[in-house]
């Protein structure tokens, strides 16, 4: 990828739940290589609905949506954006689904064709790198919270993304855990929109803000 190459663009999206009832309304955005994009915004105010419209779990009503430099239409032209951009769950739990922690970790390199050989050493490279080492046949559904978050985090990491969005990614985690996700994500090359309530962890991670409120989005300034 280039620098400055266009990774991501929203234009006048809309988006509801209810019919004439406005999650989103006309709302642009666009993200660049190595752009770190911090996002925030009430409850509700439809920040995860934003980032699941952008690897088309959800499908807008209205506006285009361009990933990669080709419009995404179709759930087709969504397969290679899932594979290149890697979405951190808000809740841990719908993330894991394997009865093991390296089988989670490991799937998605394995879907993306590597050898299963290969997928493990992966799985066990990133669960070191997120302060897991050792877990591999720990069983997912008896980790504590802040456990299962950094397994999902990851089996994002695994993919090998170009880009990560996160949703809310320190939440249940200690502080020890959250400087480690910091520091973590600040030695990563990846394009990042990080939706957060910890302002304080926006700072450090991301270098440009932007607010979600009454469908739109708009600068604001966290320092």
């Amino acid at each position: 990828m280039g620098l400055n190459e266009k990774l991501l663009r929203l234009s006048d999206l809309e988006f509801c739940y209810t019919p004439g009832i406005f999650v989103l309304k006309g709302l642009n955005l666009e993200l660049a290589s190595g752009e770190r994009v911090g996002m925030v915004g009430p409850n509700g105010s439809g920040k995860t609905t934003l980032l699941h419209l952008v690897v088309g779990l959800l499908k807008p009503g209205a506006g285009e949506i361009e990933a990669f430099g080709k419009p995404r239409r179709s759930e087709g032209d969504f397969w290679e954006v899932r594979a290149r951009m890697g979405l951190l769950f808000q809740d841990a739990e719908d993330q894991l689904f394997s009865p093991t922690v390296v089988e989670d970790v490991a799937f998605g390199p394995l879907n993306l064709g590597k050898a299963p050989s290969e997928a493990m050493r992966i799985a066990s490279e990133k669960l070191a790198e997120v302060g897991l080492p050792g877990f591999e046949d720990r069983i997912t559904y008896r980790l504590s919270s802040g456990e299962k978050r950094l397994v999902s985090l990851a089996s994002v990491l695994a993919m090998e993304p170009d880009v990560l969005l996160l949703d809310e990614p320190t939440s249940g985690l200690d502080e020890e855990a959250v400087e480690r996700v910091k520091n973590i994500l600040n030695k990563l090359p990846h394009a990042i929109i990080a939706v957060s309530h910890d302002r304080e962890f926006l700072k450090q991670v991301t270098d440009r803000w932007l607010k979600l409120e009454r469908g739109s989005l708009n600068s604001v300034d966290l320092n």
